[in-house]
């Protein structure tokens, strides 16, 4: 009877190996994009009027096609998509999807308040050309959005979506830290590719890494400042608002860090880190703007009520700039 039910038990755990291996096969031959690399969240170019301006968008892309991106992550936070239609953000993301060189991925923000709002953008999206849709949390009534409910919106949006669907974790601007345990749930989602984390906390991405582990599940980072340390704990990438003024310095931090060359590797990363910070959480998307101008893009205003820099806010972007030898 002994050897019955330790036949048993072999037999119990022999199945639940071929079982994993059956369901890592299976997500694997029905993976979405591979999310590596670096990705600009590209900024939104306006008129005088505060119109979208095609033409200047259209220049900005002709540049950013020289630079040896994955891929651009469009109407995400520096693209002011909260300023924008829902009109307005889908003819962007088609302006994009025209331009791009082929093999580039477009990941499109399509984040909404309401689930309804989200899919249905989401499929809009899908239809001007996205290969992903990054779904930014849904904040304005965050005391409730428990994992609960951030775990229903995101099943549902990618139960609808056409696309794969990359969650957008940035508690700067909605208050609310997707919560780890909710990432992990909806890691097992077969059209939940990945994770955009801008919050900055390198023991949650590790974390976060290491509990998604068994999935088709990539995490990226969220800005150009922690990138290496995200590399180090196994994230495959990062949409950094940097990138935007500094992409192929960007795209060599990658390279750098993909091949080991770590000495190498941290003294770029340490010449990125007060740019990044001025152009973040700092200074906000007026220093990204303003440093694009520098650097012979087309950044110009934003969209009101975000205001122009001071002139002392002028400076101290400068000098951020410049006292770490890229002005």
């Amino acid at each position: 009877m002994h050897c019955a039910r330790a036949c048993r038990g072999l037999i119990s755990r022999r199945s639940h190996t071929v079982l994993r291996a059956w369901r890592l096969q299976s997500r694997a031959a029905a993976a979405g994009p591979d999310l590596s690399g670096i990705y600009p969240p590209i900024a939104t170019p306006f008129t005088a009027r505060e119109e979208v301006d095609a033409e200047k968008l259209e220049e900005n892309l002709q540049k950013y096609a020289e630079v040896p991106f994955k891929g651009l992550v469009v109407q995400g936070s520096n693209g002011e998509y909260p300023y924008l239609t829902a009109a307005e953000r889908v003819e962007v993301v088609r302006t994009v999807r025209r331009s791009l060189p082929p093999g580039r991925l477009l990941m499109a923000g399509s984040g909404c308040e309401s689930t309804r709002a989200t899919v249905q953008l989401t499929e809009k999206m899908a239809s001007a050309g996205a290969d992903a849709a990054l779904v930014v949390t849904p904040s304005f009534y965050k005391g409730k959005m428990d994992s609960r409910a951030l775990i229903r919106h995101f099943t549902k949006v990618a139960d609808s979506s056409p696309v794969p669907v990359v969650l957008y974790s940035v508690p700067a601007n909605t208050g609310l830290d997707l919560p780890l345990e909710a990432v992990v749930e909806l890691s097992q989602h077969p059209n939940i590719r990945g994770l955009k984390d801008s919050g900055g906390d390198i023991t949650r991405i590790g974390l976060i890494v290491h509990k998604t582990k068994m999935e088709d599940f990539q995490v990226l980072a969220g800005s150009a400042g922690f990138l290496m340390a995200a590399y180090c704990v196994g994230a495959v990438g990062g949409v950094c608002a940097l990138a935007n003024v500094l992409g192929r310095e960007l795209c060599e931090l990658e390279r750098l860090c993909r091949s080991g060359r770590w000495d190498e590797a941290r003294v770029l990363q340490q010449r990125l880190i007060e740019p990044n910070a001025a152009v973040t959480r700092k200074l906000g998307v007026p220093a990204l703007k303003q440093a694009m101008e520098w650097f012979g893009f087309h950044g110009g205003a934003c969209r009101s009520p975000l205001q122009p820099l001071t002139e002392a806010e002028t400076q101290q972007l400068r000098r951020d700039f410049s006292s770490n030898g890229w002005l």
